[in-house]
């Protein structure tokens, strides 16, 4: 039994792993060419993805977006999930569920709907539709998480400081914003690895003005095939395992799994 249990993690590790390791493999090609296992030794492809104006600025472009729709997504996530834990307003309540849509829906349709808002007030192309964009869309990834987060805190604690004669203010910074620290860090962290990623949205919104890192691979295996495109997707790996290892380091990963219960 337990061989069959090994046999099984195995093949199913190998299953998830040859994609990436093919991928490797063809970034590392010494000649433009798609070959694997590759012929020769390069590191040609990620200078070219760093230092080719093309590929640098696609790449910048993908940086600026992503951290501009973190900011977006935290700004309001962050409100609407607290006064929602905190008074349970109702509104709030409306506000969480209308957070959750954009991520609920497929990404064309969100699409659609923001590039037809753009093109209504004549704002198409800009990089500031890119950030708003992917700052609505992925709102629902820090609104989970820091509404997990809030969960897991003790009504006692926020009760012994405010006897203590700390004002409402005083609480938040103190007390409840450490507490959620781990939470909001990993949903920064996930919206801009998945920002990254995303190229429905990027492709709808930029109208080939602002070009991101998965519209330029996409526009490249177009007109050909080019081992930059590989070297792109081992961009993308490092960055995401980079962000996950963070969270699990920083970023409280098993209170995050639901590991801890509410006042540990």
């Amino acid at each position: 039994m337990k061989t069959l249990s090994r046999l099984y993690i195995g093949a199913f590790l190998a299953l998830l792993s040859a994609p990436l390791i093919v991928a490797f493999g063809v970034s590392l090609n010494e000649k433009r060419v798609l070959f694997f296992p590759p012929r020769g030794f390069s590191l040609t492809w990620y200078q070219e993805l760093l230092f080719h104006p093309d590929w640098r600025l696609a790449l910048i472009t993908s940086l600026v977006v992503a951290a501009g729709a973190a900011l977006v997504a935290l700004s309001v996530a962050l409100p609407v999930a607290y006064m929602l834990w905190r008074y349970n307003l109702r509104y709030a309540r409306v506000l969480f569920l209308l957070g959750l849509m954009p991520f609920a829906l497929p990404p064309v349709i969100t699409a659609i709907g923001m590039l037809s808002f753009w093109a209504e007030i004549g704002w198409t192309g800009r990089i500031e539709n890119l950030i708003i964009g992917h700052g609505v869309f992925m709102v629902t990834l820090p609104m989970v998480m820091i509404s997990l987060g809030l969960e897991s805190i003790s009504r006692e604690q926020l009760e012994a400081a405010e006897t203590l004669g700390a004002t409402r203010r005083q609480v938040f910074t103190t007390v409840i914003l450490p507490l959620i620290r781990p939470y909001i860090f990993s949903g920064v962290v996930f919206v801009v690895v998945f920002s990254m990623n995303e190229f429905v949205i990027s492709f709808f919104l930029g109208q080939f003005n602002t070009v991101t890192l998965p519209v330029k691979i996409v526009t490249q295996l177009r007109s050909g095939y080019s081992p930059v495109v590989a070297s792109a997707a081992m961009f993308f790996l490092a960055m995401a395992v980079v962000g996950f290892a963070l969270v699990a380091r920083l970023g409280d990963l098993p209170k995050l799994l639901g590991a801890g219960s509410a006042g540990d």
